[in-house]
């Protein structure tokens, strides 16, 4: 089994910045693509940003220049650096990883989630 676990959402006033972490943790062999996504009330879930093993990025329009995912292999552990927040990024924002098993085995799984609130 494999858990990734969430931290570093809150509230924030509009500009302010937030750091998320996503642990992942159980049996891994190894970690390719790991990335985070959002979803807004009454929204889909969408894509952020993600990051290979390698350390290639990429992201979503509406956070470029703003958001700066990252990675620490060692720790098997993603970050999302979050500088100039704005009211529309408020959701629930999701870890996903696509691990490699101890029994060789790909799977896809994602985090229980973080609340960001950005007030205006």
């Amino acid at each position: 089994q494999v858990q990734l676990v969430e931290s570093g959402g809150g509230l924030v006033q509009a500009g302010g910045s937030l750091r998320l972490s996503c642990a992942a943790s159980g049996s891994i062999f190894s970690i390719n693509a790991m990335g985070w996504y959002r979803q807004a009330p009454g929204k889909q879930r969408e894509l952020v940003a993600a990051i290979t093993s390698g350390g290639s990025t990429n992201y979503a329009d509406s956070v470029k220049g703003r958001f700066t995912i990252s990675r620490d292999n060692a720790k098997n552990t993603v970050y999302l650096q979050m500088n100039s927040l704005k009211p529309e990024d408020t959701a629930v924002y999701y870890c996903n990883a696509d691990v490699v098993t101890t029994h060789l085995r790909a799977y896809n799984y994602w985090g229980q989630g973080t609340q960001v609130t950005v007030s205006s």
